[in-house]
């Protein structure tokens, strides 16, 4: 009976310790009772705080851990060291290591090129020194000015993405920044190069970089998808399933595990969004997420981070207002929530600037930059988060195998025979006394039994183990004697003096003696203890009868307890029996789990095959695109050389054809002058045969 009320006040005290842990992970973020009263919600925040997180200490590396409340109820102010970068909006941050690092952005001058770097350790700004740059070709080279780019980290190196440049470009173009060396490289892109653009989202996922939408140097929205392979080194566009995100820039978007993508906001041509989509990178297939909890109202030119599972999102607006408030959509729940209220000087409410998310002494911080509301800031505000440690809350319980199970059974107390009188009067007593346990109790302080075989066991066992403590409890107070006459009344004594007598000659007379009295009495209906009445007198008859009565009660009980010992051991041998062919069963589902384990991990082995084949196949598609526009080219710049050759050789047959003609007629000239040259030489060879005959001189 001691052993339920304890098991009651365990299980009391479990449900307390349960209790008391649901309630401390309750997640310190609370939701503003009222956005009307913005201004002074968000001045009493910074009050209430202001002892909590004396962020605006002068020393260098100001106390961001004083916060003893458990979390930030406002963005607060950062004081920081070192020399102040110029103040700037429209530009990009990463966080590296333990470093912030600020790249580029608009101030009153223009677009900015220089590179600002926060150390989180002494909180410190330092203003990166390197001014020349490496290009591929190991030429001095310069970032361009940009504004309205991305900024991604990967290892030791801050990537910068797209963005208005000066001068303008027609492409995307990449640039590496090694945050140790302090220089700057350009990445050599292969494939197909998307259109130069700025208020891009890019995001990293792997070692891949995922770039959707964004504004063209035509002020045209984009919603294209394209990814850049850092390690390959080559732009691919990305074709997906389902209806997507319309044409927008100034957007937020984050990659979620790996595997799934995120869009928010942003504007569109003719307004502003607030709409939601995830993108599968394993369906290739676009979500509309339906709105759950808050509902957020439409905003562009809002930031965003990832932080575990819930996705902050911070300041934005539309052409009318700027909004306070500092959302959180939930990617586990896929609901929204607000988690605090901005006060109106807070720089969250400006436009343009930067929010990165920074682990700073095992917490958490949302950290702000910049911004422009009607002046160029270039304050840091910090916003802390609570760590919410995921606990499964429960403990796994590791259920009974068959091997604890036989060996709970073969560790019961054994039973000597010399004691079967003791035992079953023990029993007995036990049934009538307050100490034996309900069958509610029993169940309560075991609850999940292995099988109904084993718990019947288990309780003849404990019924044998309880009457064999009794027993040897009363032998080790002195006597059994003693022990009846602790909890019979003073009237019993000398009849239960006179049973103890008659129990120890029962322990002592030979085994056929009582197995001929056990006969004798196992037909004789069983009698009860309390339908006996003993005289007062105080003669040898009245003790005698009381005696003798006392003994035929405990030899019926002894033989309904034999009877009983017997229907048990037959449901013990049933039991053992299923128990054996439960174990078998058990041991062909081990094998059967192990074979199906072993073609699980077969086929595990079979998929990352097939994934490397697709992955080949894919590379050998994407070279054979390759090749067939290298082919493409070769083609038009072939037809292109065919055409000229043909001109040429049109021109060149005119000119046979004319030249022909020329020849003929020279032909004809030469033929007209060889018939002039024979006519010639028939007169000179006429003349020559006329040759004139001599005269005679004349003579006087």
């Amino acid at each position: 009976m001691f052993g339920f009320s304890r098991r009651r006040m365990k299980l009391g005290r479990l449900k307390v310790q349960l209790s008391d842990h649901a309630q401390g992970t309750r997640s310190p973020l609370r939701h503003p009772k009222r956005f009307s009263n913005s201004n002074a919600e968000g001045a009493a925040h910074g009050n209430d705080h202001s002892d909590d997180l004396d962020c605006q200490c002068p020393s260098a590396a100001p106390d961001v851990n004083g916060c003893t409340s458990g979390s930030c109820e406002s963005w607060m102010p950062l004081s920081t060291a070192g020399d102040t970068p110029t103040p700037r909006f429209n530009h990009a941050a990463a966080v590296v290591g333990n470093k912030m690092v600020v790249v580029g952005g608009e101030c009153g001058n223009g677009l900015m090129d220089d590179v600002q770097v926060l150390n989180f350790d002494q909180f410190s700004w330092t203003t990166a020194s390197s001014k020349i740059y490496l290009s591929p070709t190991s030429l001095p080279l310069k970032i361009p000015a940009c504004k309205g780019h991305s900024l991604v980290s990967w290892g030791k190196k801050a990537l910068l993405i797209g963005g208005k440049t000066d001068p303008a470009s027609a492409k995307v173009s990449v640039w590496a920044f090694d945050t140790e060396t302090e220089c700057w490289s350009l990445m050599e892109a292969k494939g197909d190069i998307p259109a130069a653009r700025s208020g891009h989202t890019v995001v990293r996922a792997n070692s891949a970089l995922i770039l959707f939408g964004g504004e063209d140097a035509k002020r045209r929205k984009l919603n294209d998808l394209h990814m850049f392979d850092l390690k390959s080194m080559t732009w691919l566009p990305l074709h997906c399933r389902g209806p997507g995100p319309s044409p927008r820039s100034n957007h937020v978007a984050t990659a979620y595990d790996d595997r799934l993508l995120y869009i928010f906001g942003g504007s569109s041509k003719s307004k502003t969004l607030n709409d939601l989509y995830s993108l599968d990178f394993e369906t290739m297939m676009w979500t509309r997420i339906k709105v759950r909890g808050f509902h957020p109202s439409p905003r562009t030119g809002c930031t965003g981070v990832l932080c575990g599972s819930k996705w902050y999102i911070v300041g934005g607006g539309s052409r009318k207002k700027r909004h306070v408030e500092t959302l959180i959509f939930d990617v586990l729940k896929v609901e929204w929530s607000v988690a605090v209220a901005s006060p109106p000087y807070s720089i969250t409410t400006n436009k343009g600037f930067s929010l990165v998310l920074v682990q700073h002494k095992e917490k958490d911080l949302l950290v702000a930059f910049g911004g422009c509301k009607k002046e160029l800031s270039n304050q840091v505000e910090v916003l802390r988060l609570e760590k919410h440690e995921y606990s499964s809350g429960r403990k796994t319980t590791q259920n009974r195998g068959p091997g604890k199970l036989l060996n709970q059974l073969n560790s019961a107390p054994p039973c000597p025979t010399d004691c079967v009188v003791r035992q079953n009067l023990a029993s007995i007593i036990d049934e009538h006394g307050s100490s034996r346990r309900s069958m509610s109790e029993s169940v309560l302080v075991n609850p999940n039994p292995a099988s109904g075989n084993v718990s019947l066991r288990k309780q003849f066992n404990n019924e044998e183990e309880s009457a064999y403590k009794l027993a040897n409890s009363s032998d080790e107070d002195g006597s059994f004697i003693q022990f009846m006459e602790q909890r019979k009344p003073p009237e019993t004594a000398s009849i239960t003096k006179t049973s103890s007598k008659i129990t120890e000659e029962r322990h002592c007379s030979p085994d056929s003696e009582n197995i001929s009295a056990h006969n004798s009495v196992i037909d004789k209906p069983p009698l009860d203890i309390e339908e006996i009445v003993f005289p007062e007198t105080e003669g040898k008859s009245a003790v005698m009868s009381a005696a003798s009565t006392i003994y035929h009660m405990y030899e019926t009980k002894m033989a309904a307890l034999m009877k009983k010992n017997g229907m048990l051991e037959g449901q013990l041998a049933v039991a053992l029996a299923g128990r054996e062919a439960a174990e078998r069963n058990l041991s062909s589902a081990l094998k059967s789990r192990q074979e199906m384990e072993k073609k699980l991990g077969d086929t595990v082995k079979e998929m990352e095959l097939l994934k490397e084949k697709l992955a080949a196949v894919e590379l050998a598609q994407e070279e054979a695109n390759s090749l067939s526009n290298i082919v493409h080219s070769d083609n038009v710049r072939l037809e292109h050389d065919v055409a000229f050759l043909k001109a040429v050789l049109d021109d060149t047959q005119k000119e046979l054809h004319s030249t022909r003609g020329v020849l003929a007629n020279e032909r004809a000239r030469a033929f007209q002058l060889q018939v002039e040259v024979f006519h010639l030489k028939q007169r000179l060879q006429s003349l020559e045969n006329r040759a004139p005959t001599p005269r005679k001189p004349f003579q006087v």
